[in-house]
């Protein structure tokens, strides 16, 4: 295996690329998904949306500089504590950036996730509104104007 460089969106990392040429160029070969990458990517991704330096984020979420640069690139397992705190200074809740970290691992896995809650679910938990406003409200509505 060689190292190449590879850029995506300003940051470069580096991909083993085989040096011989698969036999069978047609099947895709599944790319193995590590969570400490796409959580680092999530992170970075937050951090630099809000325009903030890993400085501030660090000093807030109370972490070394070094480290929390090392878990935005996926070179450190962060713990749940790391995590929670990581995401209490970039006002986040831990719950949003995990759901962007699934988000991710969905769409590199090649699964479609729906983002409606199904018609059974809605029938199911959904209270019945009426087509029309009860008297009452149509009066005290109708005397305001």
């Amino acid at each position: 295996m060689v190292k190449q460089p590879v850029s995506v969106n300003g940051i470069v990392r580096w991909r083993d690329v085989a040096l011989t040429v698969p036999e069978n160029n047609h099947q895709k070969e599944k790319k193995m998904v590590v969570l400490r990458h796409e959580i680092g990517d999530v992170l970075r991704d937050i951090r630099q949306r809000q325009g903030r330096t890993l400085r501030e984020v660090s000093h807030s979420a109370r972490v070394s500089l070094g480290y929390l640069s090392e878990v935005e690139r996926g070179q450190k397992e962060a713990s749940s504590e790391l995590l929670s705190s990581i995401c209490e200074a970039l006002n986040v809740p831990v719950s949003v950036m995990l759901r962007m970290v699934s988000d991710r691992i969905a769409i590199a896995e090649g699964l479609q996730i729906p983002d409606t809650v199904p018609a059974e679910m809605m029938q199911a938990f959904t209270p019945v509104i009426p087509d029309e406003l009860p008297e009452e409200f149509s009066e005290d509505l109708a005397a305001r104007h």
